[in-house]
């Protein structure tokens, strides 16, 4: 079996989860027997695997089915995580969500991250076979390494006393950045670090304005980094705080519990069933609920819950999700 992974315009999305999760997907299927290619000219796949939505991605989708081939679309975006990202997506997002529509229906099954967002692509009136599949996880990747922490820590010259509360995203609101911003405002005593990188041209005003400089001293917006330091801001940091108002998974979310970080996030659908607040992850409704949480969480006054989330991680090491992907394509090449 030979799948075409595609993805359109990869060095625009590197920075995001769909740009990751292109790699994810080589590594998972690397240790199957199924064999890969990204190359957008090969004709001798059996299926394609989709995962953007440009318009090179509907040629490929129409290409695929006037050569035979079957088609797998990989359901990474919605109606509801496109709003409040950037300047002016809520006023394109019901059009946005025709268009979603418009492509998913041309697949002969689609894989989505949850069960939350299988929930959410059924109520687009989507009749083909929806198979929830995690990103997936390296696994290795993030086990423990104190050279890693230290070279973090001396990145951005922090003194061994020093609490971080770091989290992981692009520039959007629904991303819950202006929340992060109010807690470091509250706690000058602490450092915040939010890793990731938007065009600002791309973000609403109130956001760029804050992004540029109108933020508290002890907030850090480093850019977008890969590597030992933001691994070793995995593990060295003594908190990863989430806020996001939407995901249909949050790949920086499972890097947090792999790394055996405490994980504070927003109580969304998304992570209903599996991240459970106390027992797993802590969860938090409104901002001095995460406030308070934080606190509570670097002061050790609440149960620390890391090897449970880590658990959770070891379910989606990419080997397992290699088997799921696997199986999908079985599936339609059966039908």
């Amino acid at each position: 079996m030979k799948v075409l992974l595609y993805f359109e315009n990869q060095k625009l999305i590197a920075k995001s989860g769909i740009g990751r999760a292109l790699k994810l997907q080589q590594e998972a299927l690397s240790d199957t027997q199924v064999e890969v290619t990204i190359d957008p000219k090969c004709k001798d796949y059996d299926v394609l695997h989709i995962n953007t939505y440009g318009v090179k991605s509907h040629y490929m989708v129409d290409h695929a089915h006037k050569m035979g081939k079957k088609v797998v679309y990989h359901g990474h975006s919605t109606y509801e995580d496109f709003r409040n990202s950037f300047t002016g997506s809520n006023a394109i997002a019901p059009f946005f969500k025709r268009y979603l529509v418009s492509l998913y229906k041309k697949a002969d099954a689609i894989i989505t991250p949850t069960p939350y967002s299988k929930q959410l692509l059924r109520g687009y009136q989507l009749d083909q076979p929806i198979t929830p599949i995690s990103n997936g996880i390296p696994l290795d990747k993030y086990r423990q390494n104190t050279q890693k922490v230290k070279r973090f820590r001396e990145y951005f010259d922090l003194s061994d006393d020093q609490k971080v509360i770091m989290s992981v995203g692009l520039f959007f609101e629904r991303k819950g950045i202006l929340d992060f911003i109010e807690l470091a405002k509250r706690h000058p005593e602490l450092v915040f670090i939010w890793f990731g990188y938007t065009d600002l041209r791309l973000v609403p005003k109130k956001v760029s304005r804050l992004i540029k400089g109108d933020h508290p001293r002890n907030l850090i917006f480093p850019g977008y980094i890969t590597g030992d330091v933001i691994q070793g801001a995995y593990q060295g940091a003594d908190l990863f705080l989430y806020p996001s108002f939407e995901e249909t998974e949050g790949i920086v979310v499972l890097e947090a519990l792999a790394s055996k970080q405490k994980v504070l996030i927003r109580d969304i659908p998304v992570y209903k069933n599996w991240l459970q607040d106390g027992v797993n992850s802590y969860k938090a409704a409104d901002i001095d609920e995460f406030e308070s949480k934080m606190m509570q969480i670097l002061n050790d006054d609440l149960p620390d819950v890391s090897q449970a989330g880590y658990e959770l991680a070891v379910a989606r090491d990419l080997p397992e999700i290699g088997k799921q992907l696997q199986r999908v394509y079985e599936a339609v090449l059966q039908e």
